[in-house]
């Protein structure tokens, strides 16, 4: 297994001390900057792994992983990580929510006393409104119009 060694440059060293001294002890960067300066080797008293983990909570991979990062990409994404990606779009428009709503309070087919999420689900499908539709996401469209199913309350 490959290890990655810390060492950091006077000016690396003097922008971790700034964000420390700037930013809120509970924050990711800050936990960051902690163990790159804890684990840089450029310095008499920089500490092993394991030290690191019991001085700052923070798990061996966890340090492992923000040396490989240090080394592989620098200190900008080792202290602030990747931006996240956007999730997928939205499958449904609002014509679907409409349809979800206009069923919903609808009477119920025969043999139901009531809608069932997941019979307007099934019933979504069977009206063509949408190709498939999972019963989390009428779940949702429900839960946005405060028209949720569960409880005793029912509309």
């Amino acid at each position: 297994m490959k290890k990655y060694h810390v060492t950091l440059t006077e000016s690396e060293r003097d922008r971790l001390k700034a964000i420390i001294a700037k930013r809120k002890a509970n924050s990711q960067s800050v936990k960051r900057a902690y163990v790159l300066l804890a684990a840089d080797e450029n310095q008499l008293a920089w500490l092993k792994d394991e030290q690191i983990e019991k001085t700052y909570q923070i798990s061996i991979r966890s340090i492992k992983r923000l040396r490989e990062r240090f080394v592989e990409e620098g200190l900008e994404m080792a202290l602030n990580g990747k931006k996240r990606e956007k999730y997928k779009e939205k499958i449904f428009d609002g014509a679907v929510d409409a349809h979800v709503l206009s069923l919903r309070c609808s009477q119920p087919p025969a043999d139901y006393a009531r809608w069932t999420i997941r019979l307007l689900a099934q019933q979504l499908v069977e009206l063509s409104y949408v190709e498939t539709i999972g019963r989390e996401t009428v779940r949702k469209m429900l839960k946005k119009t405060k028209l949720s199913l569960g409880g005793s309350s029912h509309g």
